[in-house]
């Protein structure tokens, strides 16, 4: 049960609701500095609207965007420019990868919708030596630990929205126009089955109801 009372958590939701911004293009930034600062290829498992994809083709010399859902898929190829060295497919991430290996596999708020532990091996598989994994998702909460980092998000969340949309609501962005669907595991399973297929991965619990893992191949 959240620890906010039900009328102050629908408040918050009616504030959001007209003043939406994307928690996911937040952590945009941070996961470009864990990347090296060219690399050969890259690949986007859960691409949405191609934001981040977009992104990475600023670092490397061809991206794969991949997306189960052909509308947004669809859609990101729309919003890039036809010069980019960026292609898309509308297919599951496990099993769309095909034979290549990539230097850099990211996956933002999508990894939730996959089978995690198979997912994690199947892009392990798909990252060449030296590559770079990088995960920023959604953990159900369960702990005070998770609560505590809840609700600590919630003063935050509002600053973010003043200063992003200075307090005017605004249309959703077409970034959050992707199907979306609660988180199934703990942090604390995440972190079990993620340290068992990527040795020496590092997850840390983030604010803004996500985390981030990261792992680099030997």
């Amino acid at each position: 049960m959240s620890p906010l009372p039900r009328r102050v958590l629908r408040a918050l939701e009616r504030f959001h609701a007209a003043r939406p911004w994307d928690h996911n293009a937040h952590f945009h930034p941070w996961i470009l500095r864990q990347l090296p600062g060219q690399v050969g290829s890259a690949v986007d498992a859960g691409c949405g609207t191609g934001d981040l994809t977009r992104l990475l083709a600023r670092r490397a010399q061809r991206v794969h965007g991949i997306d189960a859902d052909p509308e947004i898929t669809a859609r990101a190829r729309e919003l890039t420019p036809a010069t980019a060295p960026v292609s898309y497919a509308a297919a599951d991430a496990l099993t769309g990868l095909g034979e290549r290996s990539y230097d850099v596999i990211t996956c933002v708020a999508a990894v939730h919708h996959l089978p995690f532990e198979e997912a994690l091996r199947t892009f392990r598989d798909h990252l060449a030596p030296g590559g770079t994994l990088v995960i920023v998702g959604l953990a159900r909460e369960r702990t005070p630990v998770d609560r505590l980092l809840g609700i600590a998000s919630v003063p935050l969340n509002i600053v973010m929205t003043l200063l992003k949309n200075r307090g005017r609501p605004v249309p959703r962005p077409v970034s959050m126009t992707a199907r979306t669907r609660p988180a199934g595991l703990t942090f604390t399973e995440i972190a079990c089955q993620a340290r068992a297929v990527l040795p020496g991965v590092r997850l840390r619990r983030r604010l803004l109801w996500r985390y981030t893992l990261v792992w680099h191949r030997r």
